[in-house]
């Protein structure tokens, strides 16, 4: 398993690699930026051979904002995007986001090198965005950490690919892969609200994958499930929204895909989280005009974390979705949107006033 999650990643980067090397990488159609930018390559041909360099050579706050154009490879490094970057865009490479990769293997349980502890959920991300206005195009974030190579972690299993926390994130046309916790859309602060837009992305894992409590429009993507070695079922979830309870939108998957590697009916599509630092959180997930593949179990596909905090209690809703995995046995067990309600539940109505500029 370890080999073949480790050689996926690479072998796209690596052919990249080769074209920048002879000169006929560029950034092709992801491209959108203007203003001051700095180039990184692995090979030392830009102004820094790290992601964390370059981020460390913004300025804080600029007037105008900056781009941090990456060249085709594999970029092994956790990366650190402090609050006060604002504005900042990190660009793939080429129009594939399979040619540029951001990974490392950190996993919650992991310890620190320093002894002072493991580096728990949100340590273990590859890369933390933190800043509002934040721009990623046609990247791949990951977190390679197996359980298979790790026997001796058996629990803090999650290992995250991003954390993202800013208001106005848009990621357009990037992939997310991981196992447990792959891409955590979250907020700063449990009081703030951060609008989220992933625009035609991809997304795999296993246990609770899409996670936290931002408000994230999941538009045009796809979201796999991954097989498992395991002698239980649900192998694990998509979703698990965990929306603070001054928030009113949470997740909306609108036209996306939930395909799977895995059996018949393994996953659940969802469940709520209610964190023990906020037990007031009120997870809301709309899933709309999405095909759901035979992966998920279509009896039943919520499913409680806790049970004190069962999923009935929360918004899930569904509308208009099809495929094997949508195919309604008992309506109880998958609500509906009404009418107005499908009428609020919007891209729109979720960005506000923003209008993030994809293709």
């Amino acid at each position: 398993m370890s080999t073949t999650r480790r050689g996926a990643l690479t072998a796209g980067a690596g052919a990249a690699l080769l074209l920048a090397l002879a000169g006929r990488a560029h950034a092709g159609p992801a491209d959108r930026s203007a203003g001051p930018r700095l180039r990184v390559a692995p090979d030392g041909s830009g102004d820094f051979a790290t992601v964390q360099e370059a981020v460390d050579a913004t300025p804080d706050r600029p007037a105008t904002p900056w781009t941090i154009a990456l060249a085709p490879g594999v970029y092994r490094e956790t990366v650190q995007i402090p609050e006060s970057k604002t504005g900042l865009t990190l660009l793939g490479g080429t129009g594939d986001p399979r040619d540029t990769v951001i990974v490392h293997d950190n996993a919650a349980g992991t310890p620190r090198p320093d002894g002072s502890g493991t580096y728990g959920t949100s340590g273990s991300a590859t890369v933390t965005a933190r800043p509002d206005g934040f721009t990623a195009r046609r990247i791949t974030f990951a977190n390679d950490w197996l359980r298979a190579d790790h026997p001796e972690i058996t629990g803090g299993t999650q290992a995250v690919a991003i954390k993202v926390m800013g208001d106005r994130s848009l990621f357009d046309r990037c992939r997310f892969l991981g196992h447990q916790d792959t891409l955590y859309a979250d907020t700063r602060h449990v009081s703030l609200t951060a609008r989220q837009f992933f625009h035609r992305c991809y997304a795999e894992g296993d246990v609770d994958f899409v996670f936290g409590r931002a408000t994230a429009v999941f538009n045009g993507c796809e979201l796999r499930t991954l097989d498992r070695d395991v002698d239980f079922t649900p192998y694990g979830f998509v979703f698990a929204p965990s929306t603070a309870a001054g928030t009113r939108y949470g997740y909306l998957a609108r036209r996306c895909r939930v395909t799977t590697t895995a059996p018949a009916g393994a996953y659940k599509l969802a469940r709520p989280w209610v964190p023990s630092s906020d037990p007031g959180a009120r997870p809301s997930l709309v899933v709309r005009e999405s095909l759901l593949g035979d992966g998920i179990d279509a009896a039943r596909p919520y499913a409680n974390m806790r049970e004190q905090y069962p999923w009935q209690g929360f918004f899930f809703r569904e509308h208009a979705n099809r495929g094997p995995g949508a195919a309604v046995a008992d309506p109880a067990e998958r609500p509906r949107l009404t009418a107005a309600e499908a009428a609020e539940h919007t891209p729109a109505a979720y960005l506000g006033d923003w209008r993030p500029a994809v293709d």
